[in-house]
């Protein structure tokens, strides 16, 4: 019998493919699966981004420096746990966590220093934050105004997507509800407030990430994108100006043809999904979105490796038509990346970019009877995924049910299986395997700097005026128990110096936890 060959998600992958799937759009045609732009890359390329952020304001402000100097042409910030949940670096469940993952702000003050000698103006910055995400924004928001910058241009994207936090990540504080009164108030101020700044980036990254398959991120993204769609709408916002300021964050895996084919069926899909919901207006029917290469499909055996596996899916995502990228370092699974493993990661991107010639052209891949029928292939086993959870009443009961999170252990469950087994092939690690040291450079952050947070902290609260916190927490104590909009409260509090911690516990005394 002969083998049965299949993608990552189980899609049977035929020998030939002979017929054309009869597409004649356009690209920067609806339902866009060709791209959202009729130029696309021969117009600009894409924001090279590097995903960066550890240890103090200080070190971080170094790293965005280094590589604002090496070309890269937005940042990207990385917080550490403590800041993702709402702890100050001196809280007893910070220990151990400040500044690990990501860098530790306390304050508006460690917001001030992380920026320092950059211009917000002049660059677009991507925040990976959720349950916290309104207090970071206002803190951005702060500093670019003591910046003298115009609020309606800045521009950048907050993740700010907490339904995938409760399906696949676990950074969440608040229960569902309020947790997405703080996303719609988001979207509310800044459509008034900072018009160009991206106030959600919907995740299937961490989804991915979680074990899914590349169908279960597509239908589960989406599907995730529907529930703060018909959020926003039920608070009387109108679809054709916010859904102008959504924005996806996708992985790219290593099933190279796979992931091209997601993301053209991504674009298809969004554009119907809009649609149906009222969207008139084609920027609001478009689907714009982030990549970061697999961070789990980084190996710690020959690392080396990972250079390759890092290349053919930035080549991937690039085919597939993204906005942004970021590419992970070849040492990600030993540690945070080393600067020479961030210099290369970017390289990468731009050896793509201006030598490859994969950006001369607009859907290079367009016309392939093999990515035209994947594309729908993929596009009809996700809509089978969003059917069932419409069904359910949609994201939030559907998580609420564990339907996701238990789909997406079953998958993550049989890829290890599959590696085990040895059905799937992991080079280095199930074969072609080879005996060897871990080497010294890998990056190591300093416990030590979760004393000198709690130091800063200390002087902060010297210098602040503590009458005027008070007040703007307890103003913020009494919008939270009411229906007001909470984005001018959480500013005022972050401008007169509140810290994070105390801004998140005054909501956590309304909100409650989860």
């Amino acid at each position: 019998m002969s083998k049965k060959f299949t993608t990552s998600s189980g899609i049977e992958i035929k020998e030939v493919y002979t017929q054309p799937s009869g597409m004649e759009e356009l690209p920067g045609e609806f339902p866009y699966t060709r791209g959202i732009q009729k130029d696309m890359y021969r117009g600009k390329p894409w924001t090279m981004r590097q995903y960066a952020g550890f240890s103090t304001a200080e070190e971080s402000n170094k790293r965005y420096h280094y590589l604002l100097g090496q070309g890269t042409m937005g940042l990207s910030v990385a917080f550490d746990l403590p800041t993702q949940i709402g702890y100050d670096s001196d809280h007893e469940l910070a220990e151990g966590e400040v500044g690990k993952v990501g860098v530790a702000i306390d304050s508006l003050k460690d917001m001030e220093i992380l920026f320092n000698g950059i211009e917000l103006k002049n660059i677009t910055t991507s925040m990976t934050i959720n349950a916290t995400a309104s207090i970071l924004l206002a803190m951005y928001i702060a500093l670019a105004k003591k910046q003298g910058a115009d609020l309606k241009q800045l521009s950048g994207t907050i993740q700010n997507d907490i339904l995938k936090e409760y399906a696949a990540r676990g950074t969440y504080i608040y229960p569902p509800g309020p947790s997405m009164r703080l996303i719609t108030d988001i979207f509310e101020y800044c459509s008034k407030e900072v018009p160009k700044w991206n106030t959600i980036s919907i995740s299937g990254y961490h989804i991915r990430e979680a074990g899914s398959t590349a169908v279960q991120e597509l239908a589960f993204t989406l599907a995730n994108g529907k529930a703060y769609l018909k959020a926003a709408q039920s608070k009387g916002l109108d679809i054709n100006v916010f859904a102008k300021r959504l924005s996806f964050f996708f992985n790219c895996h290593n099933n190279f043809f796979e992931e091209i084919a997601k993301f053209r069926a991504a674009r298809r899909m969004w554009a119907n999904i809009t649609k149906k919901l009222g969207a008139t207006d084609p920027s609001a029917q478009k689907l714009r979105f982030h990549t970061q290469t697999g961070g789990s499909t980084l190996t710690a055996q020959q690392p080396m490796n990972n250079i390759v596996r890092v290349s053919m899916q930035a080549l991937a995502a690039v085919l597939g038509g993204t906005q942004s990228l970021h590419t992970n370092g070849y040492d990600e699974a030993l540690s945070l990346p080393t600067e020479a493993a961030a210099k290369i990661a970017l390289r990468t991107q731009q050896i793509i970019a201006f030598e490859s010639g994969a950006t001369d052209t607009v859907d290079p891949l367009a016309g392939s009877f093999f990515i035209e029928e994947l594309t729908n292939e993929i596009e009809k086993a996700a809509q089978v995924y969003i059917d069932k959870i419409d069904a359910m009443g949609g994201s939030v009961k559907a998580i609420e049910q564990d339907y996701m999170q238990q789909q997406i252990a079953a998958s993550a469950y049989q890829y290890q299986n599959d590696i085990e087994s040895g059905e799937k092939t992991l080079v280095g690690v199930n074969k072609f395997n080879e005996p060897e040291p871990v080497g010294d450079t890998v990056f190591r952050v300093d416990d030590a700097i979760r004393q000198k947070q709690i130091e800063q902290k200390q002087r902060l609260k010297e210098e602040r005026n503590n009458a005027e916190v008070t007040l703007a927490l307890q103003e913020l104590r009494i919008a939270a128990g009411g229906t007001a909009n909470l984005m001018p409260y959480i500013l005022t509090a972050v401008e007169r110096y509140a810290t994070l911690g105390e801004i998140a516990d005054v909501l956590r005394e309304i909100f409650g936890e989860h």
